[in-house]
Formats: C-alpha cells, sequence, structure tokens
C-alpha cells in the first residue's frame, strides 16, 4: 500500500483588514502605490488657542483639566483642555471606557479637529486626540478613502509597505520623456512618495486641483496607459478576419436608395460611404455611427445590411428594449421586405416575451438562413440562436449594453463562416444618439473608427424647451389641454414607477390618475417597464395610431419612439434626470410639421433653490438643442460614466486624469503611444502591466 500523501497545508485564511483590501481592489503593490489620498491632515504643527480663528482645523497641545459625562441635550463626554493661553471643550457623542480613561484629568494630550468659537468659548466636537510627546510628524498625514473593517491606520501602513515594496522603474524611454511632458526631476517613485507624504509647506491648491508636478507626472503616464491598451486592442483586431462584402452595383444596396420615399442627407451618403468602405475590407469593422436624435441612423444601418445580405451574408440588429427593437423591426420590414422577399429572404423578429411556438419558427428561419436580418432584443445573443452566415452585427444604443453582451454577438458567426486555420469575427457596427464629445472619443473610444451624422433631416421642426417650477403645473394642464384641442398629442414622463421613500417624487400612476381625472374625455395611458409585453404594445398601438391623447411614462420611452402628431413634452422632476437622458427625451417630439415644446418640469431643494449640477443641467437644455455640444457639458459636469455605460465594465475609468482639463496631456499620450509600441514593445508591455494589470481585456469589445 503506498504512503498516504502528505497533504498540503491550508491557505492561510485572510483576515478581515486584509479581505477589505482586497475589495478596495489593493493586491499588489503598485494597486496600494497607487492608492493615494483624497485628503490631508496637518499634524505637524501645534496652534495655540490665543493665535486660533474660528472655522480652522488646528491642532492643540494641553492638559486635561476636567472630565464628565453630561446627559444634556443627550448623552456625551465633555472632556476640557487648556493649553496655558485659553481652554477648549471637547465634545464626544459616541465614546468607549478605554477612551474615557485615556482622556483623564492631568493627562497632557494632542487634540486635532476643527476649532468652534462661541459665546461659551473654544470647542471641538469629536477631535482625533493621543497623547503628547515625542516628535511631531515632518510631512503632511495622508487620509484615505476606505471600507469599515480597514482602519486608517492599517492603511497608511500597508500603502507604505507597498510604496516601498512596488518595482517602479521607469517604463517610458528617457528619450521619449520629455514629449509626455515628464520632468526629469520628478520620477514616478519620487511624484508617488510625495503624494503620500507631502511637506507642510505644500501649496493645499496645488494638490487639490492636481497641478502639482507630481500630479501631472501620474496623469500623464495614465493616460499613456490608456492609449497603449486602445492601440493594442485595435492591432489585435486588425488581424482577424471577417467576411469582405464589396457593394454589388445595380444590387438591393441601389434598390432600396432607389425605393425610399425621401432622399437621404449629404452626412448620411458620407457616413454610408465610410460603412461601405470598411465591409468591403476583409478585416473586421469596428465603427461608431454617432448621430443626434432624429438625424436618421436607421436607414444608414439598413443600407449597411443590404450589402451584407447581398453578399449571401446575414446580418443582426440588437436593441436594448422591445419597444425600440420593434421601431426599427417595423421600418426596417418596410424598406426591406419587399426587396428581400423575391429572393426567398426575409426579416426576423426575436425577443423574449416571444410564444414559444413563434421563437421556434423564427430560430428556425435563422438557423436556415432564410432570415437575412434578424432584429430583436438581447435575445438575439442567447445559446439557442444559431446562425447559418453572420457577417454584421448592429447593436443600437450601444452604451446600454455590456462587454459579454457584445462578444456573444461577436462570436455567432456559424458554421457554414469557419475558415481553416483563420480567426475570425463579423463586422460590427455600434450606433449611438448620445454623441461622444472628442475628449472621450480621443481616450475610451479610440480603439473605434467613428462616423458622425451631423445634419438633421429637413422638415425637422425646431423645439421650443421651457423651464418650469412644479408649483405652475396648472399652467402646464392648461397647456395641454390647448395642444389636444388642435389635435395634437402630448407626453408626460415621470421618473420613478412607485412611490420611494428615499425620493419623495410624484410617481407614474399617481400622475395618470391626476391627468385622467384633469381631463375627461381624454384618453390618458400609462406605460412602464414593469407591464407585460402585450399590455405595453397595446398601449403603444393606442399612441401611436392616435386614439389616445396623452401617454404618462417613465424613461421607456427614451429611444425608438416615433410619433409625428406629438407636439408637446412634459419631463416631471427634469432635476433628477442626467443631460443625455433629457436631450435624447426631447427627441421624441418635433419629428411632424407642428411646432413643438419640451416643458422640464422641476422642484426646487428644501432651501427653494435646485442644486448645482442639477440647475447647469436644465440651463444646458434651455440653451441649446445641439447634441454635441449637450453631450460636452455633460462630460464637464457628470465625468465620463454617462457615456461609457457597460462599455467599461470592470475597465478602469480614469483615475488621476481630468479629461476636461487635461487634453494636452492626452494628445501627447495619443501621439507618443504607437511610437512607444512600434520602437519599444516590451517597455510599452511593462507600463500597461504596471498600470491595468488585467483590466486591459475589457478595452477589447
Amino acid at each position: 500500500m503506498p504512503a498516504a500523501q502528505a497533504s498540503p497545508a491550508p491557505a492561510k485564511a485572510l483576515s478581515e483588514p486584509q479581505k477589505a483590501l482586497r475589495k478596495l481592489g489593493l493586491a499588489r503593490d503598485i494597486d496600494l502605490a497607487l492608492h493615494l489620498p483624497i485628503r490631508y491632515e496637518d499634524e505637524t504643527r501645534i496652534t495655540k488657542l490665543r493665535d486660533a480663528h474660528g472655522g480652522e482645523s488646528v491642532q492643540i497641545e494641553g492638559t486635561i483639566t476636567d472630565n464628565h459625562v453630561a446627559f444634556r441635550p443627550r448623552r456625551q463626554l465633555v472632556v476640557t483642555i487648556d493649553d496655558g493661553t485659553d481652554t477648549c471643550v471637547l465634545r464626544f457623542f459616541s465614546f468607549y471606557p478605554s477612551q474615557q480613561k485615556a482622556l483623564a484629568v492631568g493627562n497632557r494630550i494632542l487634540a486635532r479637529g476643527e476649532l468652534k468659537g462661541g459665546l461659551v468659548g473654544w470647542q471641538m466636537v469629536h477631535p482625533t486626540t493621543r497623547a503628547a510627546g515625542g516628535d511631531l510628524p515632518t510631512a503632511l498625514t495622508p487620509v484615505y478613502s476606505t471600507v469599515a473593517a480597514l482602519p486608517q491606520a492599517y492603511l497608511r501602513k500597508a500603502v507604505q509597505a507597498g510604496l516601498s515594496r512596488a518595482d517602479l522603474r521607469e517604463t517610458v524611454p528617457p528619450e521619449f520623456a520629455a514629449r509626455l511632458g515628464l520632468r526629469s526631476e520628478w520620477s514616478l517613485r519620487e511624484a508617488l512618495q510625495f503624494l503620500h507624504h507631502p511637506g507642510p509647506d505644500t501649496s493645499m491648491a496645488a494638490l487639490e486641483d492636481r497641478s502639482h508636478p507630481a500630479w501631472q507626472r501620474l496623469k500623464a503616464e495614465e493616460l499613456l496607459a490608456q492609449q497603449l491598451s486602445q492601440l493594442q486592442s485595435k492591432r489585435e483586431r486588425d488581424r482577424l478576419r471577417a467576411p469582405a462584402l464589396p457593394a454589388r452595383p445595380q444590387g438591393l444596396h441601389e434598390q432600396l436608395l432607389q425605393a425610399l420615399p425621401f432622399a437621404l442627407t449629404a452626412a448620411q451618403r458620407r457616413v454610408g460611404e465610410e460603412i461601405a468602405r470598411d465591409l468591403a475590407l476583409a478585416v473586421p469593422m469596428h465603427r461608431l455611427l454617432q448621430g443626434d436624435v432624429g438625424s436618421g441612423k436607421t436607414v444608414v444601418a439598413a443600407l449597411a445590411a443590404t450589402i451584407a445580405i447581398d453578399a449571401g451574408w446575414q446580418c443582426a440588429l440588437m436593441a436594448p428594449t422591445e419597444i425600440l427593437a420593434e421601431q426599427h423591426f417595423r421600418k426596417l420590414v418596410g424598406w426591406l421586405e419587399p426587396l428581400l422577399a423575391p429572393h426567398g429572404l426575409g426579416v426576423a423578429w426575436l425577443t423574449g416575451s416571444q410564444k414559444k411556438k413563434e421563437r421556434d419558427a423564427m430560430l428556425q428561419r435563422i438557423a436556415s438562413g432564410e432570415a437575412a436580418l434578424v432584429v430583436g432584443t438581447h435575445a438575439v445573443i442567447q445559446d439557442q440562436v444559431q446562425f447559418r452566415r453572420l457577417a454584421l452585427a448592429i447593436i443600437d444604443e450601444q452604451h446600454r449594453f455590456g462587454v459579454a453582451q457584445r462578444l456573444a454577438l461577436r462570436s455567432k458567426m456559424g458554421a457554414e463562416s469557419a475558415e481553416a486555420g483563420v480567426e475570425r469575427e463579423p463586422h460590427l457596427l455600434m450606433m449611438s444618439a448620445t454623441p461622444i464629445p472628442r475628449t472621450l472619443a480621443m481616450s475610451y473610444y479610440a480603439d473605434l473608427d467613428v462616423s458622425t451624422i451631423d445634419e438633421l433631416p429637413p422638415g425637422r421642426t425646431p423645439i421650443v424647451t421651457k423651464l418650469v417650477a412644479d408649483s405652475r403645473r396648472d399652467e402646464v394642464i392648461e397647456r395641454i389641454r390647448a395642444q389636444l384641442a388642435q389635435g395634437r398629442q402630448v407626453y408626460w414622463v415621470c421618473p420613478l414607477i412607485e412611490e420611494s421613500e428615499a425620493l419623495d417624487l410624484t410617481n407614474a400612476t399617481a400622475t395618470h390618475e391626476a391627468l385622467s381625472t384633469a381631463l375627461p374625455g381624454v384618453l390618458v395611458g400609462l406605460l412602464h417597464s414593469r407591464m407585460p409585453p402585450a399590455e405595453k404594445k397595446a398601449v403603444m398601438s393606442l399612441f401611436e395610431g392616435g386614439q389616445m391623447g396623452v401617454l404618462v411614462s417613465t424613461t421607456v420611452i427614451e429611444v425608438g419612439v416615433d410619433v409625428p402628431n406629438a407636439s408637446l413634452m412634459v419631463i416631471e422632476h427634469a432635476e433628477r434626470f442626467g443631460l443625455s437622458q433629457l436631450h435624447q427625451l426631447r427627441g421624441r417630439v418635433g419629428r411632424g410639421a407642428a411646432a413643438s415644446a419640451c416643458v422640464l418640469l422641476y422642484a426646487a431643494g428644501e432651501n427653494g433653490r435646485l442644486g448645482e449640477a442639477a440647475r447647469a443641467r436644465l440651463k444646458a437644455m434651455a440653451e441649446t438643442a445641439d447634441g454635441f455640444e449637450i453631450a460636452r457639458r455633460d462630460l464637464e459636469i457628470r465625468g465620463p460614466g454617462e457615456f461609457l455605460g457597460a462599455r467599461q465594465s470592470g475597465a478602469p475609468l480614469l483615475r488621476f486624469a481630468d479629461l476636461a482639463t487635461d487634453t494636452q496631456l492626452l494628445q501627447a499620450a495619443r501621439d507618443l503611444a504607437p511610437v512607444l509600441l512600434d520602437r519599444h514593445p516590451e517597455w510599452a508591455q511593462r507600463h500597461t502591466a504596471r498600470w491595468l494589470g488585467g483590466k486591459s481585456e475589457y478595452l477589447k469589445a
């Protein structure tokens, strides 16, 4: 019988602080080194009370002359300290016996906190205290963002240990450092050492606004890592193969152009040609088609689909909501079905709410190739959906989809498209009605080719936008009556479905009841995301058919609803919506010949005023209808997260650089990335590994 093998020693269990470090994403030494303070406390000097000013954060040293527990107005520990020039009362509303003992009368302590002056003298509430004696620190004390199980003292030690162990050798060759704006006196190690422990004479303003040279060093390196990662992703994708789909003279593409009841704008023709050039290549297209609300992206997508179908391949179009997917389906069936039918081909419809019999029939049509174009929601990427030959994937409102969902669509080319020894994927066209600001396109979307439809089709009426306080709701209802009397229709959008204790907002259901009462004889509909699909469809059908005068809705109508007779949009609690979302909602009106308006109904806070960000959003909406200007302002107000949506899930948003203020650094990093990757690939690899770890994988989707 073989001797029993010694079982491996059990892995050492992580302590609570170690688990908390992992939760913060601080697994590597470099992660700890790059976990920078959110603010600093000055423990390097002691201030005499006679020299202090109210409202300052100061550190005082003195002897405790009194210590007692008071019970009015609530239980608290009250400690009096005398520094020889004046006295100060320290108040603790939560305290422990050990703390009470450390603050015994006669003990000499250091106390640091915000000094408040009143009629009864100086006081501090919940100051930081420690025993006096020993040398004072020579640098500012860092304060880090943390979680409950991770005290500052433990985190400071962990960061310092990570900083001392991390490999901080240069990853930018010396001859390129100046091109990136890196100053020789600030190496990465020196910059990090300084930012974790700046000297007491450092300008706090330069630390807070990140203009200090040490901050500039970090921001430049971070932007370079991002640019390198994006460029590597693009080059890797360019090595893949896709079906070459040249446009056929007199083919479906030309036939659709002739059959359309309108002429394309110059911008639509231009972006159509850009897409057609990409499709003709055997390299996968990876293009973002952006255009303002109503600029006509769907017809451009339809023209791209005809090129793929003409070459004997299939095309899939995926939209985030059933309402938007159905809107596309109806348009595409109307345009394409007459052209496809003579060839025995058609358009398939696929959603999660379909009955099994209908769904099975659609799956059969897709697998056989008879469905040349498949339109649907997330259902398009489910396992049981098998394409015969997929060559083009179109994703609408791409920021609403995650990385995994886009990758799933790209992996569905079908058995007949396989080619021995060649890695293939379909061409990808992503569409967005939220224009991407230039700095965002240069950074997070650097791996994409971007096509822009920058003009609206003729006949679109300008939309007048009005800001109206919630107290004037009755006037808004009068305006609705006037629009209905002219035979027009109205949207009323609410932010919530049900009452929430956290947000005291009027909900869609209550608004629906109130408007039904206020507008007797008018059919007022209700639409929200929790309704069964059949019910949603019935409501939309009544509104689109003109029988329903007012549609009360949550943001499910944000995209894809096209009712030319709707001339008034009321957005309730507009201060709660993002700027891009407000612009999307406004785009649901102004689709016909009638003069259209958008009323932004806002509720001020308890002090009767709007918050700064909300005021900036509403002001931007009232001042401009230009989607690109809206997007630029949204980036300023909210940062990049709103635009990226799930694109970056798990991937790094910039932690240190700011796209609004660091444009020059971004441009320098963008220029240097290809040079560094070509001449020093090993340096480039070390640089991205340091800054991104494994996260760069997410940038490839």
